[in-house]
C-alpha cells in the first residue's frame, strides 16, 4: 500500500524536520514567539496549497477545502496578535506540477494532524492558551484519526505501478525536505 511505503520511504527526512521542530516548540516562552512559529507554517503551507490547488484532483478527495490549513494558521496567528506573512513561492517549495506530486505534499500537510494534539497540548500548557490560538495544531479535532484513515484509502487507490508510486514519495520527501529549509531559513 502507498500509505505504508511513505512512511517508511520518508521517515529520515520526517524526522529531521520533526527534530528540528520540537526543539523550536520547546522554547516558545510567549505568544510573539508561537506566532513566528505559525508563520512558517503559514507561509510554507499555504504556498503549498496554492500549488496544489493548481493541479489536485478534487474528485479524489471530496472533502478537500475542509481540509486545507492556511486560514486556521492565519485565525491563530491574529489571535495571538501577529500580522499573516506572504505565503512562500518559487524554489522555497516542492515540484507539484501534477496530481501525483500534488499528493506526496499532501501526505504531509495531512501527516502533520496527527501530531499536532500533541503540539496543542504543550502550547495551552507553555502559553496558557485554550482553544483560540491552537486550531491549527488541533487539526480536525475528535475527527482527526477519521480524516487521515480517508485520506490513506483514497491516497492507496491512486498510484497504480511503481513508477507513479516513485513520484509520490519523491514529491513526499522533497515537501519534508523544503519544508526544513524554511524553517532554517526562516529563523535568520
Amino acid at each position: 500500500m502507498l500509505s505504508e511505503k511513505l512512511k517508511e520511504q520518508t521517515q529520515q527526512d520526517h524526522q529531521y524536520l520533526e527534530k528540528m521542530m520540537v526543539k523550536d516548540l520547546k522554547a516558545i516562552r510567549t505568544n510573539g514567539e508561537y506566532a513566528a512559529l505559525l508563520q512558517k507554517f503559514y507561509s510554507y503551507f499555504g504556498g503549498l496549497e496554492v500549488k496544489i490547488d493548481e493541479v489536485f484532483d478534487k474528485t479524489q478527495l471530496p472533502d478537500a477545502a475542509e481540509r486545507r490549513k492556511a486560514q486556521s494558521l492565519a485565525n491563530d496567528i491574529r489571535f495571538l496578535g501577529g500580522q499573516v506573512a506572504d505565503k512562500a513561492t518559487g524554489v522555497a517549495l516542492p515540484s507539484i506540477n501534477n496530481h501525483l506530486q500534488a499528493l506526496g505534499a499532501l501526505y504531509v500537510i495531512e501527516g502533520s494532524t496527527l501530531g499536532g494534539k500533541i503540539i496543542s497540548k504543550m502550547m495551552q500548557q507553555q502559553l496558557g492558551l485554550t482553544n483560540n490560538g491552537v486550531t491549527f495544531f488541533e487539526g480536525y479535532g475528535d475527527q482527526s484519526m477519521r480524516m487521515w484513515g480517508t485520506f490513506k484509502e483514497m491516497l492507496n487507490t491512486q498510484a497504480t505501478n511503481p513508477e507513479q508510486e516513485a513520484v509520490v514519495i519523491t514529491a513526499a520527501n522533497e515537501t519534508f525536505r523544503k519544508f526544513g529549509d524554511w524553517f532554517k531559513h526562516s529563523e535568520n
